[in-house]
C-alpha cells in the first residue's frame, strides 16, 4: 500500500466519524440550551417580588410544555434551586419557593 493510500483509508472512517461527532453533539447542546432556559425560567418566576412561594400548577401553567413530564419539571425546579413544601399537611398542594428567599419567607409569614 502506498503512503496515498494509506491517507485516503484513515481519512475517510475519520471524516465520517467527525461528521456524525458534530451531529450528536450539535444535538445534545441544544437539549442542554433547553434545560438552562428551563432553569432560567423558573428561577426568574420564584424571584418575583410580590410571591415568594408558587403552586406547582401555576409554574407548570407557566412554563409549558411539561403536562406529562411533571417529574422532570421538579428537577428542572431543584436545579434552579427551589425547594418543596405542602401547604396544610396536603400532599396534593405543592408549593415550591428559592431557598435564596428562605428568609424573606419566613418574614412574610410572621406578617
Amino acid at each position: 500500500m502506498t503512503f496515498w493510500e494509506t491517507i485516503a483509508v484513515a481519512t475517510v472512517p475519520a471524516l465520517i466519524t467527525s461528521i456524525l461527532a458534530y451531529f450528536k453533539l450539535r444535538q445534545e447542546f441544544n437539549m442542554y440550551k433547553t434545560e438552562v432556559m428551563a432553569e432560567r425560567a423558573a428561577k426568574r418566576l420564584l424571584k418575583h417580588k410580590g410571591y415568594t412561594d408558587r403552586s406547582f400548577g401555576a409554574i407548570k401553567d407557566t412554563l409549558g410544555g411539561w403536562d406529562d413530564e411533571e417529574d422532570e419539571l421538579r428537577k428542572i425546579l431543584v436545579r434552579a434551586g427551589a425547594v418543596r413544601t405542602f401547604r396544610d399537611g396536603d400532599r396534593n398542594q405543592e408549593w415550591w419557593y428559592l431557598l435564596s428567599r428562605t428568609e424573606e419567607r419566613i418574614e412574610r409569614k410572621k406578617r
